[in-house]
């Protein structure tokens, strides 16, 4: 199964398929179906020691970072995840990314943005659209309507004890003026806004 695989000058972990929403865009929705990096489907979640394991094989010089995101929320295996960068942290110094729903302190029923630090340093949370109601449209995240408020919160929380904070939408997705009021909400968080190409989007579905 693939634990580890590259996008770019990035080296990616796959740790989870299991995920609190069900994005109406997102492949995982159709059972079989495949990224352009592979089969992700994992037929069962790897032990941290497996993990290590794997990036024991692997030349971490050929990278530019190492990205925790794969065909799942990677938060739903945070402390197994912050179990592997602290070994990673004797080894290498790439910097390490995670790409997240922001749903960890619903997830985990407590406030892990404490937990991120000296481990994470950037965190990229998909927006998706400036406005709950469509957010939980789009989502169906089981933890409902409030969970949009939830993940701007954990954004504001996670910038304390990290390098970077992005808040992410996907360009021809939503309307101009739906961008500008992310853009809005990112300044008033005193994050970073990016409105990610429609390729790269495609690329990592």
């Amino acid at each position: 199964m693939t634990i580890l695989y590259e996008v770019h000058k990035g080296l990616y972990v796959n740790m989870t398929n299991r995920c609190p929403c069900a994005c109406s865009f997102c492949l995982r929705q159709e059972k079989g179906s495949k990224s352009l990096y592979g089969d992700l489907w994992l037929e069962r979640e790897p032990s941290v020691e497996e993990v290590i394991e794997e990036f024991r094989k692997r030349d971490l010089s050929k990278y530019d970072e190492i990205v925790f995101c794969g065909f799942g929320e990677p938060s739903e295996r945070l402390y197994d995840i912050f179990n592997v960068c602290d070994f990673l942290r004797t080894i290498t110094k790439l910097p390490i990314r995670i790409n997240t729903n922001g749903m960890a302190n619903l997830i985990w029923d407590k406030n892990t943005a404490p937990d991120f630090e000296g481990r994470i340093d950037v965190v990229s949370i998909s927006l998706n659209t400036p406005n709950k109601e469509r957010y939980y449209e789009i989502t169906k995240c089981r933890y409902g309507i409030d969970s949009f408020d939830a993940m701007l919160e954990f954004a504001g929380e996670v910038k304390k004890y990290v390098g970077r904070v992005i808040l992410s939408t996907v360009a021809t997705t939503i309307t101009k003026e739906e961008e500008r009021q992310c853009s809005e909400i990112c300044q008033r968080l005193g994050v970073t806004y990016r409105i990610r190409p429609f390729e790269d989007y495609k690329e990592r579905q």
